[in-house]
Order: structure tokens, then sequence, then C-alpha cells
């Protein structure tokens, strides 16, 4: 369907929010916008940032298993005021109930052979899971009536066949046919969905055939399959073990059980991340959940899920600032889910010091990662429980007013400014008072007041830098300071405090704050004539945005950077294009283009103008559209393409 859409088909998977208990159009919204890379860094409502985004939009969204969240997806869809070219796929297994709702059953795999159009899917995918657990399976004289009678047991359900298949492994395939047609008379008394509704008898098949599938696993793998139920978006083997061991279940079993569970088809192995993990696929999660609330395990199962993430999140802040930081950026959008989930249960519990912990390390990392909505919520959420004072507080308010600023909410970063410095002032800790500043000046510098920024910023004590999170607030703190002396003309002391930053962020294998230094030097080149400098440095802030996968507002204002340097060297198509891409980042952040910052916006307004003054209208709308048609991918890696490019 990509040629009808320009913009896009968009993959918006729900169950991972049911899973860890977050509803609401808001919730809905949030996921949307991550599915769609749209880092909005305004303070608007979700549905109302996406509704201004789509406005002009070719796209076809596909909202994934609503089923359990039918109000809330209702409400998000008519709030989106879709565009007249949006349109939406909703899979589920009710109606959402909508006006102008159109539905299409989705029937089982065909099973019999018959007929005009001969075909037999359901036999077809069952014989291929078969050779997979059976080498030399073939389907023939005597072999395929039976595959067709399981088929159709099974009422042809994807899924169902899957489970079934995978049971050859210990079955043989006439012994498989007569467990299934023993089970056909009462298969249907699992008839009643949580509310009584009526439910389609292949939904009734498929829990039948999952159910058996749970009585022929080992008592061990049964115990494995109802904790894993707390994961949500997938797990590798490492977290399994973590969150799985205990009783008689020991860590030592929990890989070669997983691996029992996949080979049944219970676990299916992603390999999308390049890296061997694990997920479980709706329904077959669900039962797992039901059977651990059965165990009376389920309280217990998921502290132990929280645990765990909040021990990678404090991890990630401890070696943030280290050359570790690519690996944590990585696991960190990896695992977003699992860390929400994490930190939403905690927020319901009783335990407010462990929740502003994990709310405070995870808000830093996604703050960093492109998940700012995510984090501003949480802790907010977080701080208004009046929180007691310490360590957590400390990196909750600075992660909170840092976020403001990625937003281009200047007014609210002041504010926390002045909370966190009130609460640094009672912890009497150098280092963090230090980089208060960030907060306190920083915004002043984006107000377009930057002379008044330099002198506070300049007074705050310099310390040796940390490892951690509070390291890399120092160096942002020093990076600011950077960028108000070259708002102020203060060249010189600009480029003294960058390469300070640079060089230590170079020494420690750090790439996010030294990509924000890098287009203060990549302007300061510009600012004096060294156009090839400019270019260097500005296209290296961009590519280490691509390492990080980082597609907010600062990897923007690089491709801005990078497209004044562009056509400075007298590439203005390739200028164009770069400015293209930048506004496709831009769109995403929500509306606050350059950070609302009033230089900022008037160097790209400028850079803009040249390039029209120099190619005419008609090629600067060419280049301009062609670059913002490209992916967050296609755009990153012609932005980063270091092959010479001729000037025009």
């Amino acid at each position: 369907m990509r040629s009808a859409y320009p913009d896009g088909v968009w993959l918006v998977e729900l169950s991972c929010l049911h899973n860890s208990g977050l509803t609401g159009p808001g919730t809905l919204g949030l996921a949307t916008m991550e599915a769609l890379r749209v880092a909005d860094q305004t303070t608007r409502p979700a549905a109302e940032a996406l509704a201004a985004w789509i406005a002009d939009k070719r796209l076809l969204l596909i909202l994934d298993s609503c089923e359990h969240l039918l109000e809330d997806c209702a409400a998000f869809i008519d709030e989106l005021r879709l565009a007249p070219h949006v349109h939406i796929l909703a899979t589920s297994r009710r109606r959402l109930g909508l006006p102008g709702e159109r539905c299409l059953e989705v029937e089982p795999l065909p099973v019999d052979a018959s007929g005009i159009a001969a075909r037999e899917d359901a036999v077809t995918l069952f014989a291929e899971r078969a050779r997979s657990v059976r080498p030399g399976f073939v389907l023939d004289e005597a072999t395929r009536p039976v595959a067709v009678s399981v088929c159709r047991y099974l009422d042809g359900i994807p899924l169902a066949v899957e489970l079934a298949a995978a049971r050859l492994s210990t079955l043989s395939l006439i012994e498989l046919d007569d467990h299934l047609g023993a089970r056909t008379d009462h298969r249907l008394a699992l008839l009643a969905s949580d509310d009584g509704a009526e439910v389609p008898a292949r939904h009734q098949a498929l829990r039948t055939t999952i159910g058996w599938s749970h009585e022929l696993c080992a008592p061990l793998e049964r115990l494995l399959w109802a904790r894993l139920a707390v994961f949500t978006g997938g797990f590798d083997a490492e977290a399994a073990q973590e969150v799985c061991a205990g009783g008689p279940l020991a860590a030592g079993q929990v890989p070669v059980l997983l691996d029992e569970l996949a080979a049944q088809s219970i676990v299916q192995r992603d390999q999308r991340t390049g890296a061997a993990r694990f997920r479980m696929l709706d329904t077959v999660r669900e039962y797992g959940a039901d059977w651990l609330r059965e165990l009376g395990e389920e309280e217990a199962v998921r502290l132990r899920h929280r645990e765990y993430y909040r021990r990678l999140a404090r991890d990630g802040c401890a070696e943030w600032n280290t050359g570790r930081q690519v690996h944590w950026s990585a696991r960190v959008l990896t695992d977003h889910a699992n860390l929400r989930a994490a930190v939403e249960w905690s927020l319901d519990g009783a335990d407010r010091r462990a929740a502003l912990e994990i709310v405070g390390t995870v808000g830093f990392l996604w703050r960093h990662c492109g998940h700012v909505r995510d984090a501003n919520r949480f802790l907010d959420r977080a701080l208004v429980a009046d929180p007691a004072p310490g360590p957590d507080l400390l990196r909750a308010v600075w992660t909170r007013g840092a976020g403001a600023i990625m937003q281009g909410d200047v007014d609210t970063a002041a504010e926390w400014g002045r909370l966190f410095t009130d609460a640094a002032r009672r912890q009497d800790d150098p280092v963090v008072l230090s980089v208060s500043v960030y907060l306190t000046g920083a915004h002043l510098a984006m107000r377009g007041r930057s002379a008044e920024a330099v002198g506070p910023m300049s007074a705050a004590a310099r310390h040796p830098v940390r490892d951690d999170w509070l390291g890399s607030a120092q160096l942002q703190s020093i990076g600011a300071l950077a960028y108000a002396h070259l708002m102020s003309g203060e060249h010189e002391a600009a480029r003294a405090l960058a390469e300070e930053v640079r060089a230590e962020c170079a020494r420690r294998g750090e790439h996010w704050t030294r990509s924000a230094v890098d287009v203060v030097v990549a302007m300061l080149d510009l600012a004096h004539g060294d156009i090839a400098s400019g270019v260097r440095n500005a296209a290296r802030a961009v590519a280490a945005h691509r390492l990080l996968r980082s597609s907010g507002s600062l990897a923007a204002l690089a491709l801005d950077t990078l497209a004044s340097a562009t056509v400075a060297a007298g590439q203005a198509h390739r200028a164009a294009e770069l400015l293209g891409i930048a506004q496709r980042l831009w769109d995403r952040t929500g509306g606050r283009a350059q950070l609302n910052s009033p230089e900022l916006i008037a160097a790209r307004q400028a850079c803009e103008r040249a390039l029209r003054d120099e190619i005419g209208d008609p090629a600067y709308e060419q280049g301009y559209e062609a670059g913002r048609a490209m992916s967050y991918e296609q755009g990153m890696s012609h932005a980063t393409d270091t092959t010479p490019h001729a000037a025009d």
C-alpha cells in the first residue's frame, strides 16, 4: 500500500499498553507518536499535536489489537479529526462502534483444496512448521488427509496451526489428530468472555488450542510461560532469568526452558533488533497472565520486573557520560515498552521512593533518547506527590527542567530551575549546584537574552567531570554557556568552552553532548568564513544523532546548521534537500521549530532566502520536497554521505 500513501504506512502495536496497564486517549496518542517517530516537543495534548501533524499528510495508520482498549481507541480516533487523506485500519476482535466504520471479517486460512480457486493455505502452513520440528516431513497420500483433518479441527487459525505443528516433536501425526479429535466435543466449553459477550467460534478454538498446549507443557515450562507474561514489547534471556527465576525454577534452567517454549511456538524469536530477543503473541501472553494470577504470583513477579528495569535504568544513568552511551541508547529504545511498564507499575504502588528513583533515571535516559513527552508526563506524576529530598529528587527535577528546554518551553524550564537550585543548596553538593545553571541560564539564551545568561552561568564553579548523569549535566551546562557566548558575539570565549567540552567528550567516547557543541563550533566556523570546517563539524553532529538513532530537536538543529554550511559551500541543491530533511524532523517535534529561539529561527530563514535567491523558487521547492519525502533513515544517510559533492 505504500505507493498509495506517500507519507507512509505506520503500525502502532497497542498490546503493550494493555499489558502494562497504560490506558486513555492520551496514552494512545503517545504510542502513535512513537510509532510515527513524531518527537513532539510541545506541551500540547498528544492527539492535538498529532492532528496538526497529519493535517496535510497522505498516510495509513494501523492500530493493532484494539479490543482491550475499545473506548480509548474510539475516543482517540475521534480526537484526531482525521484529514481527508489519512486512513486508519484498526485490527480488533470487536467493533469500535464509530460512525463511518467499515468492518471486514478476517477469515481463517482456507483448509480444503476444493472448488475453482483451490487453496489449502492452512495445510501448507502446517507442513512448513512441521518440517521445522520433524525434518523430512512431506505431504503425500498418507499424510495429507490427516493434516487436513488437523487443520479442520483448528479452524485454519494460523497460531493454532503453528502450536499444533510444534507438537510433532513428541507426537506422531496420527496421535496429534487423535488428541484434537478427542477434544472437539468440549473445545467450545471455553465460550465465555470476560463480559459475557458471545465470542466467535474460531477465537474459542484458538484459546482451547492454547490451553491444550499449556497442558502438554512440563510444569516448569508452564511456570516460565506464566512469569514471562509480565514482559511487554519483547525480552532477552538475561531479563527472563532475572525476572522469572525463583522457587522451583532455577536461573540456570531458564535459557533451556525458553528454547523449549520457542520450539513449541509459545514464544517467538524476534530477530528484528539483530540481538537474541523473544516475544509472546497477545493471546499466548494473555493465557500466561491469567495463569500467573491463578498462581497468586502476579505481584511478586511484577516487582521483580520493576526491580530489573530499575537496576537497568540506574546503570544506564551511571554510564551515560561514558563510551557506553551508544549501547545504552540502543538498549533504552529497544526496551522502551518494558521501562514504561515498570515506571507505570511503580507509580501505582506504595513505594514512593522506588517510584521516584525509576522515574528519574528512566526519564533522564528518555530525554536523551527521543521520548521527552513520556519523561515529562511520568515525572509530573512523580513530582506532584511531594517526594522526600535527596539525590533521586534532584535528578528528577533537573531532568524535568531539561525536558522543558528540549520542548522550547522556557517558562516551565525557569520554574524547574528555581526548584532545582533550592533543592541543590539544601543537598550541599557543589557539583549538583554547578549544574543548576543549565536550567537557570539556558532558558535565557533560548529567549534571545544571551548576554543576561553569560554572567550567572560563568559564575558557576567548575569541578572534575563525573561519569554519571551529573557528569552529563556538567558538560551540557558548559556547552550551554558556550552557546550563550556565541549568541552574545563573544566568539573567542565560545570556541574555548566548546573545544573544552569536545575534548572531554572525545576522551570519554560520549556523543550526545558532543553533537550539541559540534553545532556551536560549526556556527562559529561559518561566522568566521571557514566553510569547509563548518561543513565537517555540522556533518559530525548529524552523524552522532544517526549513531544514537536520535530524531529530536537537536538532530533537526544539526541538519539546519549543515544546510547553512552546505549552501555556503556552493552546493545549493543539496542544501535545499537538507532543509527538507530537517523540516521533516522539526514537523515531528510538534511545531516549536528551532527550539523557539529567535536567533535560530532567523538563521533558518536566512538559509532559505539564500537558497531561493541562488537557484530560484522552483528548484528550491523541488529539492526541499525531495528531502522532506525521505524517511528518517534515508534522510540521515543522505545527510551523512561523505561522497564529495560538486559545487552548483
